[in-house]
């Protein structure tokens, strides 16, 4: 089934997502808009249908839910289901950053993942995460507990960590 591609509303503003209609299953996300998405997904504008938010119940489900998260239900988003290629440990890195509740270190992330000394491999799920937002990668931040990056940027990062109740656990 071709996926279709639509906005959602966020506390940092407009997400675009990519997903399977009938599922509901989230392909990619991103805060820089639909070109920026299908052009990490390797899609084009012709492959994907644009969908107003309604077409099947699956997608109303993930409208709904993200209208819950801008709304300040910020587990809205647990339930979605979610599928990105990767290798087995950043397959195990993207479960672990779904369980964060408040925010993680990468040497962290690691253990949760069930590779102590892999902060650096946890650090490259973060960077390679095309389901940001729901697969939270905003949540993992440095060993002293600073920002480190965001894909989209700081001010992004700093936002959704703020709407989630979690600034103040990380430095500067």
């Amino acid at each position: 089934m071709t996926p279709h591609i639509l906005s959602v509303p966020t506390p940092t503003g407009p997400l675009a997502v990519v997903l399977e209609p009938g599922t509901g299953v989230l392909l990619g996300t991103s805060l820089f808009g639909a070109d920026d998405i299908l052009g990490r997904l390797g899609l084009g504008p012709d492959d994907v249908v644009v969908d107003d938010g309604a077409s099947t119940p699956a997608v109303t489900r993930v409208v709904d839910a993200f209208a819950r998260y801008a709304a300040g239900e910020v587990t809205a988003l647990e339930a979605l289901e979610v599928r990105q290629p990767g290798g087995p440990f950043t397959q195990r890195a993207w479960e672990a950053m779904r369980k964060v509740r408040g925010v993680a270190t990468y040497a962290e992330l690691a253990a949760s993942s069930g590779s102590p000394s892999a902060h650096r491999a946890a650090g490259r799920a973060c960077a390679v995460n095309v389901i940001p937002v729901v697969v939270p990668c905003h949540r993992i931040v440095t060993a002293d507990r600073t920002l480190g990056g965001y894909y989209f940027g700081l001010d992004h990062k700093r936002a959704l960590l703020e709407h989630e109740g979690l600034l103040d656990q990380v430095r500067g």
